[in-house]
């Protein structure tokens, strides 16, 4: 798989949130997959036992269960459109409901996971911060080493309202597993991603106080 060879900083402003421009008709090679979850492993982590795991869904039949537990989640989170696209932005609103009617179709839909190791209802904020820590910054790696090989890639949420559904579709054990998040996956429709619109850094980085 050639590489885009991007240097660190334009690696990290432009891997954007990829809805519109993923290529919905070429798959991703099992072999790339394989090399971004590995350099996703070297993330750092709360342990070494604490590793992020990766659910990868190519199966159609599964990515279309997958893509409607999705889109119910979307629209339990967005019930009224019209609010939600004044409060995301015509911008933001439009790709989102792209993702939402395209979402089955995706190559790839990478679910990360991590172990508790414990029951989930003795999981206090604590532990449950750290559980999502060590797997979003595994899946960020991944994110990462996926837009050097020209993939393109979104971590969404909304299907974690409905977890146990999922989890039963993929075969993951629910009380001992938990999914943090359900990545779309594929190839990018062109690569000439730019740095998106931030307020200036004086606006978020506060001083000794907030």
């Amino acid at each position: 798989m050639p590489h885009l060879h991007l240097g660190a900083d334009e690696l990290l402003t432009t891997t954007r949130a990829v809805r519109k421009r993923l290529d919905l008709r070429r798959p991703v090679e099992r072999e790339v997959i394989a090399e971004c979850a590995a350099l996703a492993q070297q993330a750092p982590n709360g342990g070494n036992a604490q590793m992020a795991h990766f659910v990868a869904v190519t199966d159609p039949a599964q990515r279309a269960v997958l893509a409607a537990v999705w889109n119910r989640g979307h629209r339990e989170f967005n019930p009224d459109p019209g609010r939600a696209r004044a409060l995301y932005g015509e911008r933001v609103w439009g790709s989102l409901e792209h993702l939402a009617a395209h979402l089955h179709e995706v190559p790839v839909h990478l679910v990360p996971c991590r172990a508790i190791g414990v029951p989930r209802a003795e999981l206090g904020h604590f532990h449950w911060a750290n559980v999502f820590a060590d797997a979003h910054m595994a899946t960020w790696s991944f994110m990462l080493a996926a837009r050097e090989r020209g993939l393109g890639t979104c971590l969404t949420t909304l299907h974690l309202q409905f977890e146990r559904e999922a989890a039963e579709v993929l075969g993951i054990p629910f009380e001992a597993v938990v999914q943090t998040a359900l990545v779309p996956l594929a190839h990018t429709i062109g690569t000439d991603f730019k740095p998106g619109p931030r307020r200036p850094v004086e606006a978020v980085l506060h001083w000794d106080r907030w």
